[in-house]
């Protein structure tokens, strides 16, 4: 199992995002983390309708009113806790969940085995 590193978990504000570009054996993967409730999810920084990065600006995934995940290109809504569709051209279809891991206050990107 190929662990890495992302950041410390005080890094990300309560409600708040970060993206990251990781090595993995297929080459570079987007991704971001999400934390929001108490939870820290991760997904893979591509819309599933455009197949374009998420964010707006780095770091820039969440809508501050609603907190919800925002697709810059064309305003897609997703839920933090599981990436599913809220709203917009991505109906059906939902974020790809990536493995992330918390230990000693770090979050930890965990590739998965081939």
């Amino acid at each position: 199992m190929i662990r890495i590193p992302l950041c410390r978990l005080d890094e990300i504000p309560q409600v708040g995002a970060r993206g990251f570009t990781v090595p993995t054996a297929s080459g570079p993967l987007d991704l971001f983390v999400v934390r929001f409730d108490g939870l820290l999810r991760a997904y893979v920084n591509r819309c599933p309708h455009r197949g374009t990065p998420l964010d707006w600006e780095p770091d820039q995934f969440l809508d501050p009113d609603t907190g919800e995940i925002v697709c810059a290109t064309h305003g897609a809504r997703f839920q933090p806790a599981d990436g599913a569709c809220l709203g917009g051209p991505c109906r059906g279809r939902g974020l790809e969940p990536v493995a992330v891991e918390l230990e000693a206050g770090t979050i930890w990107y965990r590739e998965p085995p081939p």
